[in-house]
C-alpha cells in the first residue's frame, strides 16, 4: 500500500499520538472501546475506521479541536470543527465579551493569548505597563515566551526570571510533549532555548518538578518594584478551533503597593 493514501497517513498519526500518551495497543483500544486486532489494522493500514471510532479515539487520546480535524482528514474525512477568525462576524458576540473582560481588568494588565502564547489582545494597562518597564520603547515581540526570555526584552526588568521563565518553559515542554503534530511548538521551544543565559537542563523536561501554587512575578525598574499573581480564562465546551485555543491571562497585583503604583500609570504618572 502506498504510504500517501489516507488510510496509511491516520495508521501513522494514531502510533505517534498513542506513543506521546505512552499507551499500549491494548490500552487504547480498551479506553476506546475498539477491539485490539481492528486498531492494528488501523495503524498498520490495513483497515479504514469510522468516524466514530475515530471521535472515540480522539477522546481517549484528549485531542484538540485542531488534532481532531486533522485526524479526519488524515482518514480521508472532512473536518468536523470550524477554525474562525476571531474578527469574523460569527464569533463577534465573544469578542466582544472578550474586550470587555480585559477592560475590565483596568488597571491592571490583561492578555488575550493563543496556545502558543502569541499575544492576540491586550487591554491599555498592559501597554502602560510594558512601555515603563522598556523605558518608552516597544517590545520587539508579540509573543509572552520571547518577552520572557529575551534579553532586550521584558527579561532585564524581571526580578525572578528564572522562577518565571522555567515555569513557562515547563508548560511548552508539556505541550510538545503531548501535541506531536504541533510543529510551531517544536520551533518555539527551540528558538526560546537558543536565547544567552538559558540553563543547559532546562532543554530536558522536568518530570519531577512539582509547579508552585501560585507563581509571582515581579518586575524591578530604577528602583520601583510591581508584583504580579496571574489568572487563566479559558471559554468553556468551544466548538471553534480559534476559541479551544485563546485564554485570558488577567494580572492582579500582590500588593498594595503595586496597585497604586499601576493606578499611578493609569493617571499618568509617574
Amino acid at each position: 500500500m502506498n504510504a500517501n493514501t489516507p488510510i496509511a497517513h491516520v495508521g501513522a498519526l494514531l502510533r505517534e499520538w498513542r506513543s506521546a500518551r505512552r499507551l499500549s495497543q491494548m490500552d487504547l483500544a480498551l479506553d476506546a472501546g475498539v477491539s485490539t486486532r481492528h486498531l492494528s489494522y488501523i495503524e498498520t493500514g490495513k483497515a479504514q475506521p469510522s468516524r466514530e471510532i475515530l471521535a472515540r479515539i480522539a477522546d481517549t487520546l484528549e485531542m484538540t479541536l485542531r488534532d481532531r480535524n486533522a485526524l479526519l482528514v488524515a482518514a480521508g474525512y472532512a473536518p468536523r470543527y470550524t477554525e474562525s477568525a476571531l474578527a469574523n462576524p460569527d464569533l463577534a458576540p465573544m469578542r466582544r465579551a472578550i474586550e470587555a473582560m480585559l477592560k475590565q481588568q483596568e488597571p491592571y494588565p490583561a492578555f488575550l493569548m493563543n496556545r502558543h502564547w502569541d499575544i492576540v489582545m491586550a487591554n491599555d494597562a498592559a501597554l502602560r505597563m510594558n512601555r515603563w518597564l522598556l523605558a518608552g520603547r516597544d517590545s520587539p515581540h508579540r509573543n509572552m515566551l520571547h518577552n520572557v526570555f529575551d534579553p532586550q526584552d521584558l527579561r532585564g526588568a524581571l526580578a525572578n526570571w528564572e522562577e518565571v521563565a522555567s515555569h513557562l518553559l515547563a508548560h511548552l515542554h508539556k505541550l510538545v510533549a503531548s501535541a506531536p503534530s504541533d510543529q510551531r511548538a517544536r520551533t518555539l521551544l527551540d528558538e526560546v532555548l537558543s536565547y544567552p543565559g538559558v540553563p543547559q537542563q532546562w532543554r530536558q523536561r522536568d518530570l519531577r518538578a512539582v509547579p508552585a501554587p501560585l507563581l509571582e512575578t515581579v518586575f524591578e525598574r530604577d528602583g520601583q518594584r510591581v508584583a504580579f499573581f496571574s489568572t487563566i480564562t479559558t471559554f468553556g465546551t468551544p466548538r471553534d478551533v480559534t476559541l479551544e485555543e485563546l485564554h485570558v491571562e488577567s494580572c492582579f497585583p500582590t500588593d498594595e503597593a503595586s496597585a497604586t503604583f499601576c493606578r499611578a500609570l493609569a493617571g499618568g504618572q509617574p
